[in-house]
């Protein structure tokens, strides 16, 4: 049986806190489960805002996409997450990542560990936030071999891009079936989720690609086209091309930015 649908919406910035509590509450109107905030210095900070959405809505839940485990340390990581949970009666998701971007480890004043070192220390973090955070569902984003091995392993949700990872017609395909043997007896009840990198404005066919072209430099705009990440088209057809990749790959949950809350809104409604 096909697991339903769950959508997200990423915030990465706000003006002011009614400005964020009426999105947050279009969400919640419009559909969304999840409202979730990127960690990146320079945009939002990723407790606080969800916060501020949870003493605003009542059923979105409240995660990260993701958390840069190197920024943390556990204990004190746990404790924040802890107060969301209980500010938010019990809708705290927790999202993770490696952390990848030099230039923020530097304003940070932190060092920046090898892509080894930081893998390791994701796992460490996702052990010790599973056992103190044991109802909070854990999301692990990533593409490479060993933060999917930790995602099929330990995490509820995993964040797949679907980018090339080895020579193959679908690379999609490729990930979650690496993903099925690495989860083992888990992964049917793993969750597969999809970050959606473009798509078009309200009214529009054709998406924006210059978030997709911020992490795929090289590629024509014929391949970004190609990404599973970007969708095109009617509010109907993007429906129907979601709904290919559930029965395809099984991916349910998917995120979008929040300037595309309006037409994305459109999707969720065919979809229900």
């Amino acid at each position: 049986m096909a697991k339903d649908f769950r959508f997200g919406l990423s915030v990465r910035f706000f003006k002011s806190r009614a400005k964020l509590q009426e999105l947050a509450k279009r969400a919640e109107d419009a559909g969304f489960d999840i409202v979730c905030v990127p960690d990146h210095l320079g945009a939002a900070a990723p407790i606080p805002t969800l916060t501020a959405v949870a003493l605003a809505t009542t059923k979105l839940k409240l995660s990260m996409y993701v958390l840069n485990a190197a920024f943390y340390k556990p204990a004190l990581l746990s404790r924040d997450l802890e107060a969301l949970d209980l500010l938010s009666d019990g809708r705290l998701e927790i999202g993770l990542g490696t952390g990848y971007v030099r230039e923020e480890f530097e304003a940070a004043e932190l060092p920046y560990p090898s892509a080894g070192a930081r893998v390791d220390y994701l796992e460490h973090m996702t052990k010790y936030l599973k056992e103190h955070h044991p109802k909070a569902p854990i999301l692990i984003a990533g593409n490479g071999d060993r933060v999917l091995t930790i995602a099929a392993r330990y995490a509820d949700l995993i964040g797949l891009t679907g980018s090339r990872v080895k020579d193959v017609a679908d690379p999609m395909a490729e990930r979650v079936e690496f993903v099925r043997n690495a989860a083992g007896d888990r992964f049917d009840s793993l969750e597969l989720n999809l970050a959606i990198t473009a798509m078009p404005a309200a009214g529009e066919s054709t998406p924006n690609l210059a978030l997709t072209r911020r992490y795929a430099p090289d590629l024509s705009d014929e391949e970004i086209m190609a990404q599973r990440s970007v969708l095109s088209g009617s509010p109907r057809e993007m429906a129907d091309t979601l709904s290919g990749y559930r029965e395809k790959y099984g991916l349910t949950c998917f995120t979008v930015q929040d300037n595309h809350i309006e037409n994305f809104a459109k999707v969720i409604a065919e979809l229900r």
